[in-house]
């Protein structure tokens, strides 16, 4: 007997070459009979019933509807603008001055794609069954390895005095600006959900340093690659990594009140 003929018995609707091989073949008529009778089923009591029902709704809360995607990717783009529009206004516009056309055509529009692209990263994060356009985990390593590449392709190596108290200046001058803008992005994306905490918070680190990093490249009059990669690109780094950071915390959190307290509420629901 082939497995097809057995498949077709098992299912109800044997072939008259598998009715005969049944009749010859004491094995496979038992085996055909076992799998032919209604397995026992044991109904949960009332009061378990109602245990399992308490404990299944004991954390659940109304939600609102997620808003669509245009209007988080509108909001997301509007807090960047309107982030980096203040701290141009706060900061001033020396280091603009002190690029050449190239320079700044080149820089700006690096961080104004790279903006666009984890945008719409972040909106596809919390937003399940949306595609991803890039690879989520390699994203923000990508984009900073690219604004490296850009910053150092067009901004010449010199060799300065005072550099790493230079560039502490403008990493101070920079990393606040971007924290602050974290607080706006986070109330956004919580209206969203967050599958992944850790991707999510890294690469909306690296969005709101990317404001931090814009705001200097436009105030900063120092051309040395050197100093924009350790101070300006360093900005998105340092909140990148901050994001990761608070990603993998509240991934650990969310991990332990829902293993450690739903275990701990159904152990004390058993009778």
């Amino acid at each position: 007997m082939t497995w097809r003929e057995m498949d077709q018995i098992l299912v109800g609707v044997p072939a008259p070459s598998a009715q005969e091989h049944l009749r010859d073949c004491k094995r496979c008529h038992e085996l055909s009979t076992a799998f032919g009778q209604p397995l026992p089923l044991e109904t949960p009591s009332a009061t378990m019933l109602r245990q399992i029902e308490r404990a299944m709704t004991a954390d659940l809360k109304p939600v609102r509807p997620r808003p669509p995607a245009s209007q988080l990717i509108v909001a997301l783009a509007a807090i960047f603008f309107f982030a980096f529009a203040l701290g141009v206004y706060a900061m001033g516009t020396a280091g603009f001055a002190a690029m050449s056309p190239l320079q700044a055509w080149v820089i700006l529009g690096g961080l104004a794609i790279s903006a666009g692209v984890l945008i719409q990263s972040l909106v596809s994060q919390i937003s399940p069954g949306s595609g991803h356009r890039f690879p989520a985990k390699l994203l923000p390593a990508g984009i900073l390895i690219v604004l490296a590449i850009v910053v150092a392709g067009v901004f010449p190596f010199q060799s300065e005095r005072h550099f790493w108290e230079r560039g502490w200046f403008c990493l101070r001058l920079g990393t606040p600006i971007s924290v602050l803008t974290i607080i706006p992005f986070w109330l956004v994306l919580r209206r969203g959900a967050i599958l992944s905490p850790v991707l999510t918070g890294a690469a909306a680190g690296l969005l709101a340093g990317l404001v931090g990093t814009s705001v200097l490249e436009i105030h900063c009059p120092n051309l040395d690659a050197w100093h924009r990669l350790y101070s300006h690109v360093g900005v998105a780094v340092l909140c990148s990594v901050l994001g990761l950071a608070w990603g993998f915390v509240f991934d650990l959190a969310d991990w332990y009140f829902a293993h450690g307290r739903g275990r701990d509420r159904l152990l004390s629901s058993k009778p």
